[in-house]
């Protein structure tokens, strides 16, 4: 049966960005991931095929291999690939020693071995609760990525043990030269696709690329104390590279979901309480809970105002890889009532006729309406 298209898999144009990429493979990764259709073959089979797709077009080199090629890019060892990925190749003209040596054939001929190819890294994102974040926690991943091929383990050789050859067209350097006019053009080996060595048996699993595709599951410390955006690196644990190379890095990108009452500054928690007019007025006490999930009484004195702040100190977030925390700020917001009864507008009245004979009882009231009394006389309004 015959693949399908790889911008179809994934539902894109074909001059697609490499940001449009990612947010297609995002949606369909989490459409068709195992842990939300458990026991579903035809999802699963999506799913690597949508993993497939992404991992080629994600790659420059790989998919204009594969815009040239089609699949055929990818079979028999990534052969084609090789050849699709010819043409001009400048990476050596890193300074004047290289233009001249590409243009007039001087300098260094042939080069040494390619080093294999490093994996690639990988990204994934996690979400936890503010609670989380706070005392720390464990989060497992289920993770789409490369590892080593275990039929032929890694060496991409159907015959076991046995390693990869010198490239004899290039003799190990990876790139070939053809003279065409006055130019010494440098290009891509066509036989071992710039790898520098070829396998003569390549592994039917891998078809000798030494890795393929698989989900890994792993199980990530979050420290207590991580903010919002926090990257964790994973030395290691990202795509298994070529036969000898060193495997990529896997970064963890954590997200800390909003709280109902606190928010967040650093190592601080700031906390906004509404308070009863009467409250605010008379004075009182009330209970707020703790991030660490106790419970805290803050004393109200009497007269206060809206956006007047309570600090309870040591009672904040964690501070990431130490045993301190911050403070707790409780910032006040004095509520007008509302839906008054005849009884309660009856007593606000009179408390209003009270409060008229009096400039003690709202000095900023008074203060600033004198100012508008004298702003008035003089003419200017």
């Amino acid at each position: 049966m015959a693949k399908q298209d790889y911008y179809a898999t994934l539902g894109v144009a074909k001059n697609a960005s490499a940001d449009d990429l990612k947010k297609a493979y995002r949606k369909l990764a989490m459409q068709y991931h195992p842990d939300r259709n458990p026991g579903d073959k035809k999802a699963e089979a999506k799913f690597k095929e949508v993993s497939e797709a992404y991992d080629i077009l994600k790659d420059d080199q790989k998919r204009g291999a594969y815009d040239r090629f089609g699949h055929a890019a990818f079979e028999q060892g990534g052969g084609a690939a090789g050849a699709g990925m010819g043409g001009f190749d400048f990476s050596a003209s890193g300074d004047l020693g290289d233009i001249f040596d590409q243009m007039f054939g001087m300098g260094r001929r042939g080069g040494g071995s390619q080093r294999p190819r490093t994996g690639n890294d990988l990204r994934q994102g996690v979400e936890i609760d503010l609670a989380e974040a706070f005392t720390g926690t464990k989060v497992n991943l289920r993770v789409p990525t490369r590892v080593k091929c275990e039929s032929c383990d890694g060496s991409g050789s159907q015959d076991k043990g046995q390693a990869a050859s010198t490239c004899q067209t290039c003799q190990g350097a990876g790139k070939v030269r053809a003279q065409q006019g006055f130019f010494l053009i440098e290009r891509t080996c066509p036989t071992c696709g710039g790898q520098g060595r070829v396998i003569r048996n390549p592994c039917r699993v891998c078809q000798g690329a030494g890795t393929v595709q698989r989900e890994r599951s792993l199980s990530v410390a979050i420290p207590a104390g991580v903010e919002d955006g926090t990257r964790i690196r994973l030395s290691g644990e990202g795509e298994a590279g070529g036969p000898g190379a060193q495997n990529g890095d896997l970064y963890v990108h954590v997200s800390v979901r909003p709280h109902e009452f606190f928010q967040r500054e650093q190592a601080n928690i700031l906390m906004r309480v509404p308070l009863r007019m009467t409250q605010a007025a008379l004075g009182d006490e009330v209970e707020v809970p703790v991030v660490d999930g106790s419970r805290a009484k803050v004393k109200i004195p009497a007269g206060t105002q809206t956006g007047d702040q309570f600090r309870l100190r040591g009672k904040g977030f964690s501070v990431l890889r130490s045993a301190a925390r911050g403070d707790m700020f409780i910032q006040v917001a004095v509520e007008t009532p509302q839906n008054l009864s005849p009884k309660q507008r009856e007593l606000l009245e009179a408390f209003e006729a009270e409060a008229g004979k009096t400039t003690k009882g709202s000095p900023d009231h008074e203060g600033f309406f004198a100012k508008v009394a004298a702003f008035f006389e003089g003419g200017r309004g």
